[in-house]
């Protein structure tokens, strides 16, 4: 029997746990958005009302439906409901400008989107215009031929777009039965999401997961970190994340725990909602827990409630874990690891695990899985000797969304995910990562990838080359350092490349310092010896 054939998963389908929540917590509060406060019975009609809307707008099994919002009550109804009508949710992180977020919605094949209005300032929607403004297309984006709906999350919509409450009215006659029938055909092993992330290539790929494997891997999840019902869940990381749509939306839903979304990290912010919602879960990067540490007005907020924080993504300081459980007495703190490719968790601690462990490790293989860590042939390597970290099992994504060849190079014959990162295993089998094959660097929590960068900065007219690392940084762990070589007669200085970069590609990839260069070092094939600039590169002023 397939994996994702067997019949043990509880809920079958993301459909069927969304229905199971509204029915055995039906009472429980689940989503507060700001004044509005929803329980589960009513979430399970906004997601059937949502899924309804998708039937009527022309949805179909198979098609990819994106959200490109902040996190909020309607990102939740909007992509469950998507799912529920038998979609592949497609996310867009928030921080992408409009031309990046064409990219994806291109490559994907998005049918739908749902967008929000303005966010930050920005009009995701005017960004998003500008940037498929011409092309082959008949509907509202011409530059996105595929898409034939746009859905804003405001008061009023351009022309041709439909507002949310447009929408939800437009499938008010479809019939509950037909919403049902269509999550009814849902099958364990289909697509449930589609993940983009970059890699060395320099070219978001979007990893396919099902439901089974959603399912899986956050009820291993929700075990291993203790959720429990009633929790209070303030979900700080991003929706467009795995780690804030599946750690935090899917998680609650198993759990009966409450859902809190905060669309902005701000520690003020962080701070008011954990008192004034007895926030009992605040998983985060470290930086998120830090700053709660710090702030220097912590002690007149009633932080209390605070039992669970869950952190990884970057190297965790020992103190940070000691502190968290000293001065915040919060009683468990985990540190875990995952990427995309594998549903986002690969290695978890366990409650109880010393914080040591907690702090120097990202903990062991999640059950049902394998990690070993290889040498360059491919041979298993013995504990305390680094190689590159492979992963087998249930969580490791069905492959790159219509891209077999970088899947073919990702995934061994055998099964094995490559993920370009460099670890050491202990006696315990707890990993610890040590270094990033792929060269990417973790910038506040969001991962940052030079071929990406560097492709965008190369189109600047005044840059000739260029090479990005990540250099360390007290507030964010890392950011990027742009080597740059100008093109003859140019006067471009690093103020000028920043400010150029802050207009043309999403904050957390913009470098934090530019150093101009005559030429980059490069080895006898021509590759940038990246070794080399790392050897040289020095923190910010």
């Amino acid at each position: 029997m397939a994996e994702d054939e067997r019949g043990d998963l509880r809920w079958g389908s993301i459909p069927g746990l969304v229905r199971a929540a509204a029915e055995q917590y039906a009472g429980l509060e689940a989503v507060v958005d700001g004044r509005v406060r929803i329980r589960y019975e009513e979430l399970g009609e906004r997601v059937e009302r949502a899924a309804a809307a998708c039937l009527a707008a022309g949805v179909e099994p198979g098609d990819r439906v994106a959200v490109w919002a902040p996190n909020s009550l309607d990102w939740i109804v909007s992509a469950l409901g998507a799912v529920t009508a038998g979609a592949v949710l497609v996310p867009l992180n928030t921080r992408f400008k409009g031309s990046e977020a064409a990219y994806v919605l291109r490559r994907s094949g998005a049918r739908l989107l749902f967008v929000t209005g303005t966010f930050l300032g920005t009009s995701y929607v005017a960004s998003l215009r500008r940037a498929a403004a011409e092309g082959p297309g008949t509907g509202p984006l011409p530059g996105l031929p595929d898409l034939r709906d746009v859905v804003v999350f405001a008061e009023d919509a351009p022309e041709t777009f439909r507002t949310w409450t447009e929408f939800l009215a437009d499938g008010a006659d479809v019939p509950r039965a037909a919403v049902r029938v269509r999550a009814d055909t849902i099958r364990p092993g289909d697509p449930s999401d589609i993940i983009f992330t970059s890699g060395t290539t320099g070219s978001p790929k979007g990893a396919v997961i099902t439901h089974a494997q959603t399912l899986r891997c956050y009820e291993v999840w929700s075990e291993l970190a203790g959720l429990r019902e009633g929790d209070r869940y303030l979900i700080v990381n991003p929706f467009f994340h795995t780690f804030g749509y599946k750690a935090g939306i899917i998680a609650c839903l198993m759990r009966g725990a409450v859902m809190v979304p905060q669309p902005v990290f701000g520690v003020d912010t962080v701070l008011a909602n954990v008192a004034a919602e007895r926030i009992s879960v605040l998983p985060g990067p470290p930086t998120l827990h830090q700053s709660v540490l710090d702030h220097p007005t912590r002690d007149q907020h009633d932080l209390s409630a605070l039992r669970l924080v869950v952190t990884g993504a970057a190297v965790v300081p020992l103190q940070l874990v000691e502190r968290l459980r000293a001065e915040l007495k919060i009683a468990t703190v985990l540190t875990a690891y995952g990427l995309s490719e594998a549903g986002g968790i690969v290695t978890m601690c366990r409650r109880g695990d010393p914080a040591e462990v907690v702090a120097a490790t990202s903990g062991r293989a999640i059950p049902g899985t394998e990690v070993r860590v290889t040498g360059p042939a491919g041979e298993a390597l013995p504990p305390g000797k680094p190689g590159e970290v492979q992963v087998r099992g249930h969580n490791v994504m069905r492959g790159y969304y219509e891209d077999p060849e970088e899947t073919a190079r990702t995934i061994t014959p055998e099964g094995w995910l490559r993920t370009g990162d460099i670890g050491v295993l202990d006696e315990d089998g707890n990993l610890r990562i040590t270094d990033r094959i792929k060269d990417m660097f973790i910038v506040g929590g969001f991962n940052a990838y030079p071929a990406e960068i560097e492709q965008l900065l190369g189109l600047h007219p005044d840059i000739a080359d260029v090479a990005v690392v990540g250099i360390p940084d007290p507030r964010l762990g890392e950011v990027g350092k742009a080597y740059a070589v100008r093109r003859p007669g140019s006067t471009l200085t690093s103020d000028d490349l920043i400010a150029w970069s802050r207009r043309e590609m999403a904050n957390y990839k913009v470098p934090r310092a530019v150093e101009f260069v005559t030429e980059l070092p490069r080895n006898a094939s021509g590759k940038v010896l990246k070794t080399e600039l790392r050897a040289r590169r020095a923190s910010l002023a």
